[in-house]
């Protein structure tokens, strides 16, 4: 097997198991500025565990519009509400995340899922429902206990 074609293979695995969510933590990268880390488990709905670790400057090199959108997408009451509600039970039909979200009419709900959805952190299930995506769940959570921190909540 070439070189390459070994390289991909293994990158390929890689994927796989990060998606399975079985993969083992990486070494941190070494940079001279700095190291980035988070972590997490969930063990409801399902079984989730993530863990990465970035040099600074990579972090602070990427590019701002993908991440102040995900964190747009979470900076409203109703938007938080529908990620909590679904950490805590799974997937859920619109219904109930309107209820969670205490959103008066359908069109209220959408235009927030809409953001949630379009930032990649929540998407449709196969039967309809709604529920967390699994590559975004734990970063989401991490990113609300961050601002949890920041306010104060944790002190």
């Amino acid at each position: 097997m070439s070189a390459e074609l070994s390289e991909r293979v293994a990158e390929l695995e890689r994927r796989v198991a990060a998606l399975e969510h079985r993969d083992e933590p990486e070494p941190p990268p070494e940079d001279d500025g700095g190291l980035i880390t988070y972590a997490g488990r969930l063990t409801r709905p399902g079984e989730l565990q993530w863990q990465v670790a970035l040099p600074s400057s990579r972090v602070l090199a990427l590019a701002d519009q993908p991440r102040i959108e995900v964190l747009s997408a979470l900076a409203h009451p109703a938007r938080s509400a529908i990620v909590r509600h679904l950490a805590e039970h799974g997937s859920q039909p619109g219904a109930a995340l309107q209820e969670a979200a205490e959103l008066g009419s359908a069109g209220q709900f959408y235009h927030h899922l809409k953001a949630l959805t379009g930032a990649g952190i929540v998407e449709q299930d196969k039967r309809g429902s709604y529920r967390l995506n699994p590559r975004a769940a734990i970063p989401a959570l991490v990113l609300l206990a961050a601002a949890a921190d920041i306010a104060g909540q944790l002190r």
